[in-house]
């Protein structure tokens, strides 16, 4: 059932039969932990050989691996195994409405939808109702399109932000006595998660109006404040690249298809996330911090300091005994500061950097804008985006390393700032930290 005007499509879900162990069945977002190896492997051991969806994607730290393509062989293998064998059951179509229980305690709601590729572009500037919240980094898009071009199925762990002040579409309907369809705890102390079918025509008629008045143009210019703005209502939270890879191969599938009509019913044009609602209680943005590897941190400050220089700006860098004195001092001054300020920490290096008269509005834009172009002459360096403040100065106190802490983006201004000025930085927020994640349960054919 497809509700074109607001780009939304009720899925045919497939989930474990029952007698699955549903704990190991589900694991976090591929694109967490991508430098810690010994996450994944703790993963690994917990699985053993229980049917689980680490077996159908591929999780980032082995990207680039010797043995990648035999691991997206194994990938495929494994979907067409457990889609013979019957470990997965199809629903009829409808949504799943689901409750994420953090391991703090905090609880997000959403709504699994398929949305439509069709109403969604990651081009530069490109306003469509579906949008890219921050920049696509089209080299990274290949491995993840190999992993799906000949996938039977799709598991995401796009979340995708609605902009929804009263709490009117999702919130409403756990209070309807709805079938409950899991109710799992999750691997490694990150909480529960808990899933209830909704497929009454009268809650999906009401999911489907809400949803419509929000798309209204008249509501959508009068709340922010703009005038014949194309209408924005569905912005990527989590998982830009996956969406992205998905409207790749959906491209690619209508230039091929030898009847460009009957191609339109693929499956493939649509795309299954959650919806999760900006004001969500439990929804909280956390910033993403950087971490260097294999520099000299001296030669890398020094050239942030001529960067700046050449941007009219001026860097100051300010030393600190530790970092939690460097943490602190930070705190102080993001608050009372026009500047951007950036704490950092490398070895027994710690200290505070102040941009002063920046040209970009976010720190992260700035800092961003030079590492992207130092790293270019650096070939040995890499750099990982990080969730954790305790990870960044694990990682960072090891020689060679230098990372960097961000302060988080304010999700009240978030809509209004990708509406006026187009997508973010890469890698600028983050909805939780890494164990606050989507975990991959639901799947959904795509062949």
């Amino acid at each position: 059932m497809n509700f074109a005007p607001i780009g939304l499509q009720l899925p045919i879900l497939l989930l474990p039969r029952a007698g699955v162990d549903l704990t190991k069945w589900a694991v976090v977002a591929c694109d967490q932990y991508t430098s810690q190896p010994d996450y994944w492997a703790r993963v690994e051991a917990l699985v053993g050989e229980a049917p689980s969806t680490l077996r159908l994607i591929l999780p980032e730290v082995y990207l680039g691996a010797s043995d990648e393509a035999q691991r997206i062989a194994a990938i495929h293998e494994a979907m067409h195994r457990y889609l013979i064998e019957g470990v997965l059951a199809p629903h009829a179509p409808g949504m799943v409405l689901v409750e994420r229980e953090t391991a703090r305690g905090q609880t997000r709601r959403g709504l699994m939808v398929a949305l439509d590729l069709e109403h969604y572009d990651f081009s530069p500037g490109a306003k469509t109702l579906i949008r890219p919240t921050e920049g696509t980094i089209l080299e990274r898009l290949p491995p993840r399109v190999r992993v799906r071009a000949h996938a039977p199925l799709e598991l995401p762990h796009v979340m995708v932000l609605i902009d929804d002040p009263e709490c009117s579409v999702i919130d409403p309907l756990f209070s309807e006595p709805l079938e409950l369809l899991y109710d799992v705890p999750l691997m490694l102390g990150c909480g529960r998660v808990r899933g209830w079918r909704l497929d009454h025509p009268l809650l999906i008629q009401w999911v489907i109006e809400r949803l419509t008045g929000l798309a209204s143009p008249a509501i959508f210019n009068d709340r922010y404040g703009v005038t014949d703005e194309p209408v924005l209502l569905y912005a990527m939270g989590d998982g830009n690249h996956s969406f992205a890879t998905a409207k790749t191969l959906w491209e690619n599938l209508k230039r091929t298809a030898s009847d460009p009509v009957a191609i339109m019913h693929h499956p493939a044009r649509y795309a299954l996330v959650e919806l999760v609602n900006l004001h969500d209680e439990g929804l909280e943005f956390e910033a993403i911090h950087r971490v260097v590897f294999s520099v000299n941190p001296d030669h890398l400050l020094g050239a942030l300091a001529a960067f700046c220089a050449a941007q009219d700006s001026v860097l100051t860098v300010i030393d600190h005994p530790s970092w939690a004195a460097a943490r602190q001092a930070w705190q102080a001054m993001a608050q009372r500061s026009e500047g951007h300020a950036i704490a950092f920490t490398s070895g027994h290096h710690h200290g505070v950097l102040m941009i002063e008269q920046p040209r970009l509005t976010l720190p992260v834009a700035s800092l961003q804008a030079f590492l992207d172009q130092y790293l270019e002459n650096q070939p040995e360096a890499r750099i990982d985006y990080i969730h954790g403040e305790d990870t960044l100065e694990q990682l960072g106190a090891q020689p060679g390393n230098i990372g960097f802490y961000l302060p988080a983006l304010a999700k009240e201004d978030f809509f209004r700032t990708v509406i006026r000025d187009g997508a973010l930085p890469r890698k600028t927020f983050s909805m939780g930290e890494a164990d606050e994640k989507r975990f991959y349960f639901e799947c959904r054919r795509i062949d």
